[in-house]
């Protein structure tokens, strides 16, 4: 079974940065999409940014110009910078990777906390 391993989260204080990786753990084909999502105590998880492996990204409003997100195909490794981060940048970030055939596949979720 497919696992996306994730790494980097932690506690940092507000204005601070932290990198966050995503590996798939075992070959992995047919990626169309590779991303990170968020969800934060009593709230839906929600599209924090993506990439597709031609390299098109997508970022949601509240993280444009503070978080950049990288890809590295061969490794199939997905990668957030995330800096200026703020407190309410508090949540469960997820990886994602879509297949072509549409079917998704989630990292176990790590832990960012902002402290302010």
């Amino acid at each position: 079974q497919v696992q996306l391993v994730e790494s980097g989260g932690g506690v940092v204080q507000a204005g601070g940065s932290l990198r966050l990786s995503c590996a798939a753990s075992t070959t992995i084909f047919n990626i169309m999409r590779m991303g990170w999502y968020r969800q934060a105590p009593g709230k839906q998880r929600e599209l924090v940014a993506s990439i597709t492996t031609g390299g098109t990204t997508n970022y949601a409003d509240f993280v444009k110009g503070r978080f950049t997100i990288s890809r590295d195909n061969a490794k199939k490794t997905v990668y957030l910078q995330m800096n200026s981060l703020k407190a309410e940048d508090t949540a469960v970030y997820y990886c994602h990777f879509l297949r072509i055939d549409f079917t998704n596949v989630w990292g176990q979720g790590t832990q960012v906390t902002v402290s302010s």
